[in-house]
């Protein structure tokens, strides 16, 4: 499966759009990370918990949105867009949204 940003693929003809495509993960933290995390935020440093975190739910939102593209016939998904959202009350969910249109290519 061709993945890309662009709303082409280099050396290939787009021949059929199959629809736009989506796939989604929200994954929930827990009071650890989040109580480590604050601390990175006082003396700076990365949160390396939470980027393993955004990590998985970037690949099961790709895992989600190919299978979607593979469903309808394509061979590739151009146009890709990437979302990252902080949900729930206190700011404890992370969601990963990716959006694009499931295309055939030759």
């Amino acid at each position: 499966m061709i993945l890309t940003t662009t709303h082409n693929v280099e050396g290939h003809q787009i021949k059929d759009y199959l629809g736009v495509v989506a796939g989604e993960a929200i994954l929930g933290t827990n009071f650890f990370k989040d109580f480590f995390a604050n601390i990175r935020d006082i003396v700076g440093g990365r949160s390396g918990a939470y980027e393993k975190e955004l990590r998985r739910a970037r690949e099961i939102a790709f895992q989600e949105i190919q299978e979607e593209a593979l469903r309808v016939g394509a061979n590739a998904i151009v146009g890709i867009d990437l979302d990252y959202e902080v949900m729930g009350e206190t700011g404890s969910m992370l969601m990963v949204s990716i959006s694009g249109t499931a295309v055939r290519v030759e």
